[in-house]
Order: structure tokens, then C-alpha cells, then sequence
């Protein structure tokens, strides 16, 4: 089995927690409270540990799931994506080979989280036209 990192912000802390009781086998990467914290941090300990473990996944959650995803696309071995439904999770494992998933606690419930984390692990990328597209994703500018 693949492994999964897992970390968040403080606004993703609760909803983290919640998540870890659904899939312990999950490697939780902090944040280890509530209190304040800058969300890039937690971004770079997943991509760091998935740069060296490179059939890993990772999930990423802060309020709104947008600036965990921005930073986390700043390291060429990643492909981040902010997941809003089933088809969403889906689709960006099939068509883009998203290797993070990104969630914003303040607009997801617990519920559709484990879902949608479950559908994304659980999905395969299809390849066929879509390698290519994947590929000029992953090229330098």
C-alpha cells in the first residue's frame, strides 16, 4: 500500500482529526492543535516527504483549501487539486493524475471529505491522451 501524508492549518485541524478516525493509516504531518499557524508550512512537510516517496499521495486541508493548493503546486512533483464533489476527486485522479488532494474545512463537512478522500484514493489515473496533457503539466517554464 501507497503511503498517504495528511496535514493542515489550524482551520483544518478539527476537520483533520475527523478524517484520521476514518483512515488511520494515514501519516499525519501536523498541525497538532488549533492554535495559529501559516498554512505553507504544513504544505512543505507533505511535498518534501512525498518528493522522496514518490508513489505517495497527499491530502491538505485549511479553510478554504485554495492557499494549502497554491503552495503545494509550487514543487514540480506535484500535482495539487482542490476537491468540491465526487466527480471532482474523480476526475482529477483519472484525467490529471492529482497526486494532493486539497480540502477547505469551511466548506466541507466530514462526511464528504472521507468520501471524497476515499474516491481519490481509490481512483487511478487512466493515461491514454491524458499522459501527455500530465506531461506538459509537469514541464519547467
Amino acid at each position: 500500500m501507497k503511503n498517504i501524508y495528511i496535514a493542515c492549518d489550524h482551520a483544518g485541524f478539527d476537520l483533520k482529526e475527523l478524517v484520521l478516525k476514518s483512515f488511520p493509516q494515514l501519516i499525519d504531518l501536523g498541525t497538532k492543535s488549533s492554535d495559529s499557524v501559516d498554512y505553507p508550512d504544513y504544505a512543505n512537510r507533505v511535498c518534501e516527504k512525498m518528493k522522496s516517496d514518490p508513489d505517495s499521495l497527499g491530502i491538505l486541508i485549511c479553510g478554504s483549501g485554495q492557499g494549502l493548493c497554491m503552495r503545494a503546486n509550487k514543487f514540480s512533483h506535484i500535482r495539487a487539486a482542490l476537491v468540491h464533489s465526487d466527480e471532482s476527486a474523480k476526475v482529477t485522479r483519472e484525467h490529471n493524475d492529482a497526486n494532493v488532494i486539497c480540502l477547505g474545512s469551511r466548506f466541507t463537512s466530514a462526511e464528504n471529505a472521507i468520501k471524497w478522500i476515499n474516491i481519490f484514493i481509490n481512483t487511478s489515473f487512466s493515461e491514454g491522451r491524458h499522459r501527455q496533457r500530465v506531461d506538459k503539466i509537469s514541464q519547467s517554464t
